[in-house]
């Protein structure tokens, strides 16, 4: 028997106890317990519902500009804010909300089925931001709603994975104490458990795979057959290539870790990292560590061993030509590219080095003392007190280098070197697809705006984007955003003008 831990904490000033249910995973396979309740700064929107749609258009004729304001719908005083979810579109909205002693979805403004319980972390979008899914349950029992249909019902279910087209779904099911997958609403083979996080579509939506267990071994699934098994699978480790027609895992024997790429056992190392395929699908490369030593396997051929490496590398650029990452040595940290070491510093960013997108260019932020700066292809940039982690960014012609930086307790976007308005804060940092516009979201004390070009757009009471964090562009000179003003979720969409 699996065991399982209650956990209620208080929120939203002490008036009630929300039931939103968390399967939690160690590494490795799952020793599950459930966390009833949200953290205790969980914020809830205030207003009434409507589901209305209006529109307003204004001409800005000093910016030479269109906005249009489409009014979506008022939020209510039970909605949840710690459940709200943006699509990835970012055109439409979700969360939770209480009704009663019942809890439910709300999409767009309109209220779905009332349940015993919602699962958090629901609900959640497809790729295409059609469709909806959430983990409910009613008495002990548990189910997945997809797009307002109820699926078979059991006493447990993981959270769903939607295919990379959208159109397909699957997620983790138990009853009794089995543990089996359920694609487009079939069962597959039960099992003694399921990896946690392994549930995964190829990138063209037609392969699925997991890691299981039965008894003290532990195996992949794919397309419904088992691989080898081995004394353990890495937790998050299984990955598709680009063109779905490859796959890579890392698998333990007794205390040694390899990486198995197309069914190959490939050399057994102390540990190994996450494998990456290159963006064309022809190679891989992943990180090893013997004797305390690490260094890159890139397509079976050891690098340069070093202190450390770091996590979230190696990189291949786009054209799978080039890789790239930091390592360590005593005390200093370095960027490797193409097998040649950059300069040492007292620190590199995690998630660096980055590629351009016409593969000839590398920047990455790094730290001398208590100051952070940006290097492009090896010039160091100004120094500052902080780099804005994730906003380094190249423009999609790879000419221009845009990030966001932190000095006198304030942030401001650098583009192309240049400094601008400095703000409490920024995020949400996007260029647009012919690289001549940049635009962000900023922040001077509870109001929030969009900045174009270094212009400030309207303030609103918050503006919401998806997962990624940025504005989306719809054209060159055109983009959206999700705001609230007051109790009002608006969909604002711009369109410049043509000189």
């Amino acid at each position: 028997m699996k065991s399982f831990k209650i956990i209620f904490k208080n929120w939203f000033w002490g008036l009630f106890k929300p039931r939103w249910i968390t399967r939690v995973y160690d590494l490795g396979f799952a020793r599950n317990f459930l966390q009833i309740g949200l953290n205790d700064h969980s914020i809830c929107l205030s207003g009434l519902l409507i589901c209305t749609t209006l529109s307003c258009c204004t001409v800005n004729n000093a910016q030479n500009k269109e906005v249009v304001e489409t009014f979506l719908f008022r939020v209510n005083s039970s909605w949840i804010f710690d459940s709200f979810k943006v699509s990835p579109d970012s055109k439409r909205v979700a969360c939770g909300a209480r009704a009663g002693n019942k809890y439910l979805i709300v999409i767009d403004g309109k209220e779905e089925k009332s349940y015993d319980g919602i699962t958090k972390g629901f609900p959640i979008f497809s790729p295409d931001s059609k469709r909806v899914a959430y983990a409910a349950w009613v008495g002990n029992k548990y189910l997945i709603v997809i797009d307002g249909k109820e699926e078979k019902s059991y006493d447990r279910v993981g959270f769903p994975v939607f295919s990379p087209d959208s159109k397909r779904i699957a997620y983790v099911a138990r009853v009794n104490n089995q543990w089996f997958v359920v694609v487009d609403g079939k069962e597959e083979k039960s099992y003694d458990d399921i990896g946690a996080g392994t549930l995964a579509f190829s990138p063209d939506s037609k392969r699925v795979a997991y890691a299981a267990q039965a008894g003290n071994k532990q195996f992949v699934v794919l397309d419904g057959e088992e691989e080898r098994t081995y004394d353990g699978i890495g937790a998050g480790s299984l990955v598709f290539s680009s063109d779905s027609k490859r796959i890579a895992y890392v698998a333990r024997v007794n205390n040694q870790w390899f990486v198995v790429v197309d069914g190959k056992e490939e050399k057994s190392y102390d540990r190994v990292g996450f494998p990456v395929f290159s963006p064309d699908s022809k190679q891989m490369a992943y990180t090893a560590n013997r004797d305390n030593q690490w260094f890159v396997v890139a397509n079976e051929k050891e690098g340069k061993p070093y202190d450390r490496v770091a996590e979230g590398t190696p990189v291949f650029s786009p054209d799978s030509k080039r890789v790239a990452y930091a390592a360590k040595v005593a005390d200093k940290w370095f960027v490797v590219v193409d097998g040649k070491e950059e300069k040492s510093y007292d620190g590199i960013t995690k998630g660096f080095p980055i590629f351009s997108p016409d593969s000839k260019r590398v920047a990455y932020a790094a730290k001398v003392a208590d100051k952070w700066f940006v290097v492009v292809d090896g010039k160091e940039e100004k120094s500052y007190d902080g780099i804005g982690a994730g906003t380094l960014v190249f423009s999609p012609d790879s000419t221009r280098v845009v990030y966001g930086a932190y000095a006198n307790n304030k942030w401001f976007i650098v583009v192309d070197g240049k400094e601008g308005k400095p703000y409490d804060k920024i995020r949400c940092l996007a260029i647009s697809p012919n690289s001549k516009r940049v635009a962000y979201v900023a922040q001077v004390d509870n109001k929030q705006f969009v900045v174009l070009d270094g212009k400030e757009e309207k303030a609103c009471d918050g503006i919401f984007t998806t997962g990624e964090g940025k504005l989306p562009f719809d054209s060159p000179d055109s983009f959206h955003y999700l705001a609230q003003k007051e109790m009002g979720i608006y969909l604002v969409e711009e369109t410049l003008k043509q000189q």
